[in-house]
């Protein structure tokens, strides 16, 4: 017997997930829209060197004397290689991340998110955070924004965050499943971080955002998403890069979470008054 349509659309919602497509799509969306440029013109230059000089130094300094401790209790070489290249990246990721990303580019990742939401028709989302001119003629959704909220993050800084990060980079030591099971992890953490400006737009609360979050559904489209999100931190020199873009990434996911949240709104209303309709006289 046929499985009803709706059942068949919850099991697949329930259990796949494109999620891990959009820190994918602020690539191609942040490359394609030019009034995004401009915001990251006078940055991405001294920040892409500074990166490259990180990951020179500890390539230079600890990544052989890992490859041969690794190779000590690994059975093939080949593993050891990897491993010590994803836990020298992970190092370089740390670094980064404490030194120059919550210094340098937060504020311009919470610009990118929102002249994103703006240039989307979500600009009713943005108003609740920071002015947004009313000037629709305007073709650039920066040029409409107005001053950041005191205070706007695109993602907190988080101590926990980190020693969670610091206290994971030993899985890399693990043969094979290291690496994957490091990126699981971490991803699990940094997927709703990503999205943390959305939830200040929506004005959650603490416990509204865990809510979210954690249900069935979310946890798992969060977990993929941050997973491709630390992917591409893990990229040598255009990690710094591809930090910005996430922004815009995490704009579209928003945008998608909000179409999915209208269009279960409107299949409920259409539910409701299918089942209040009778054909009795």
């Amino acid at each position: 017997m046929s499985q009803p349509p709706g059942r068949v659309r919850a099991f697949f919602t329930a259990n796949f997930t494109t999620s891990f497509i959009y820190p994918l799509k602020g690539i191609w969306y942040f490359a394609t829209h030019r009034y995004l440029h401009p915001l990251i013109r006078n940055r991405i230059i001294p920040l892409t060197l500074l990166s490259a000089l990180v990951l020179v130094l500890l390539f230079m300094t600890i990544y052989l004397p890992l490859v041969a401790v690794m190779a000590i209790f690994h059975l093939s070489k080949g593993s050891a290689w990897a491993n010590a290249t994803s836990l020298v990246l992970g190092i370089g990721t740390l670094i980064v991340t404490v030194l120059f990303e919550a210094l340098l580019v937060d504020k311009t990742q919470v610009d990118i998110f929102d002249a994103v939401m703006v240039a989307e028709g979500y600009e009713t989302l943005v108003r609740t955070r920071r002015p947004v001119t009313e000037d629709i003629d305007e073709a650039d959704p920066v040029r409409r924004l107005g001053v950041r909220e005191r205070g706007a993050t695109f993602a907190p800084f988080s101590f926990r965050q980190i020693l969670e990060f610091i206290l994971l980079l030993p899985l890399n030591f693990v043969p094979f499943v290291g690496i994957p099971l490091f990126l699981l992890a971490t991803g699990y953490r940094a997927g709703p971080l990503v999205n943390w400006r959305y939830f200040a737009v929506k004005g959650f609360t603490k416990k509204e955002r865990n809510d979210f979050v954690k249900s069935k559904q979310r946890r798992f489209e969060y977990m993929w998403y941050g997973v491709v999100y630390m992917i591409l931190q893990l990229v040598p020199v255009l990690s710094m890069m591809f930090l910005l873009t996430s922004a815009a990434g995490s704009a579209l996911w928003s945008v998608h979470l909000e179409q999915e949240q209208l269009h279960n709104g409107a299949v409920q209303e259409q539910d409701d008054l299918t089942a209040d309709y009778t054909d009795d006289p």
